[in-house]
């Protein structure tokens, strides 16, 4: 699997797409392998403040729980309904498939973050 080269991943395995001070977040094809098949993703409110790092949810797999975490700092904008009401989705097309739009309030945060080459090595 390759890791798009526009997106931004953390070493928790979540990914963000930015534009301008928008960033989609999800998880990445390595999270969702490790998890199997997900069957429910518990979301954050609309409108309530995330910190990078923290965690805003959690997704759960037929084998294991695990917390997301913010990839970066912001309100959160969006959540994906699609992604609530079918969560399966994520295990077809992670990197499609959006969890939440977070309005960006640090944008100097990405510079903790990891781009594809260096998540890919992360994860080897």
């Amino acid at each position: 699997m390759s890791y798009p080269a526009g997106f931004k991943y953390t070493k928790d395995h979540q990914w963000i797409e930015l534009a301008q001070d928008r960033g989609k977040v999800g998880v990445t094809d390595y999270a969702q392998q490790q998890l199997g098949d997900v069957v429910y993703i518990d979301l954050p409110d609309v409108g309530r403040t995330i910190k990078q790092g923290e965690s805003f949810g959690t997704i759960e797999s037929v084998k294991s729980v695990s917390e997301l975490y913010a990839p970066m700092s912001g309100e959160v904008l969006e959540v994906n309904a699609a992604v609530k009401d079918n969560p399966g989705i994520v295990n077809a097309r992670p990197h499609d498939s959006w969890i939440l739009i977070v309005k960006v309030s640090n944008p100097a945060e990405t510079a903790g973050l990891l781009d594809a080459a260096q998540y890919a090595e992360l994860i080897k």
